[in-house]
């Protein structure tokens, strides 16, 4: 039996951690006085100070999902994709989305293509309850192969309203929210899973009734009952799971993380786990494994998230690590 890594596939989170930390060592320059830096690069977004209020700011793309909306030529929800990883990494710290600006880099001009893209944008758009400013559209045949989207998105928060994590403590639980599958990360794992194997993207998933490629292209949830979370409860972090799966907990403290009682992952989470022969630790170490979406918050506030979620407690914090029953996840 094969035993795929997404390392083997082609990215390596280890890699690419150093690169980033290599890139803040030289990225240094700060403005000083008004609109000054609140926070430093490494926080799901970075904050400008604004007086009372600070804006917020993030910017990611879809990634390689991409290439299996131009083998299904179906790319109205990979515009929803790219709205979402930038909007929950607003909400993560408490910004509320206000704009949004787009950038398209495609091989070959295509409008039918454009016109599906705008259509998943808009979506996104209406679900975050921002506006698109405008965006960039950019031909360049000899750098790229179909398309890639990407944008940066705005928002803003009151100074004292801002969730980084700070307030995390021993004994807080997590409350976990379902995602609607694998959003936008482990793409390159699970592409290179279905090509190695006798599926192809239009076989019928076993056990469902999509095919294999519908599954893939689940557009990403867009977190915004975080903005009701934090209005009704005492949030102290809340985290975004997106590329290193659990390990994305240590964005937001440097306590532990004990995971007891996981959502379910979605069958497609399984599916490419058992064709690929991929572990268990792998596979929440490069997916969000069903679970988009935790919060960090005192006990006697966890029934009101999950009431305005409809998530439910997964875990605790604790000393340090993250553990997920037996696993210690590195």
């Amino acid at each position: 039996m094969k035993h795929m890594t997404y390392a083997s596939s082609g990215v390596d989170i280890e890699e690419e951690r150093r690169s980033i930390e290599a890139m803040k060592r030289v990225l240094t320059s700060k403005r000083m006085g008004f609109g000054a830096p609140l926070t430093d690069i490494g926080h799901y977004a970075g904050l400008i100070d604004m007086g009372e209020y600070a804006l917020a700011m993030t910017t990611d793309g879809v990634g390689s999902k991409v290439l299996i909306a131009n083998a299904l030529k179906k790319w109205d929800t990979v515009g929803i994709d790219c709205m979402a990883m930038n909007v929950n990494d607003l909400l993560a710290i408490g910004a509320e989305p206000l704009a949004f600006v787009d950038y398209l880099a495609v091989e070959k001009v295509d409008p039918v293509m454009s016109e599906q893209i705008a259509i998943g944008l808009q979506r996104g758009a209406e679900i975050s309850n921002l506006t698109i400013l405008g965006g960039e559209t950019a031909s360049l045949p000899e750098i790229i192969r179909g398309f890639d989207l990407a944008g940066t998105a705005l928002g803003w928060v009151a100074k004292d309203k801002i969730i980084t994590g700070e307030g995390i403590g021993i004994g807080d639980v997590l409350v976990g929210i379902p995602s609607s599958g694998l959003h936008s990360n482990g793409y390159t794992l699970a592409r290179r899973i279905i090509e190695e194997s006798d599926y192809t993207y239009f076989d019928q998933m076993p056990g469902s009734d999509r095919t294999i490629g519908e599954a893939l292209i689940e557009p990403t949830r867009i977190y915004m009952e975080a903005l009701d979370l934090i209005k009704e409860c005492d949030v102290h972090g809340m985290a975004h799971i997106t590329g290193s799966g659990l390990l994305k907990l240590h964005r937001i403290s440097g306590f532990g993380f004990e995971i007891d009682d996981p959502i379910e992952p979605q069958p497609v989470f399984r599916f490419l786990q058992e064709l690929g022969g991929v572990d268990e630790a792998e596979m929440y170490r490069t997916f969000n494994m069903g679970m988009g979406w935790i919060a960090a918050m005192p006990e006697e506030d966890a029934d009101d998230a999950i009431r305005i979620t409809g998530g439910k407690v997964v875990g605790s914090i604790v000393g340090e690590g993250i553990r997920l029953g037996d696993m210690v996840l590195k």
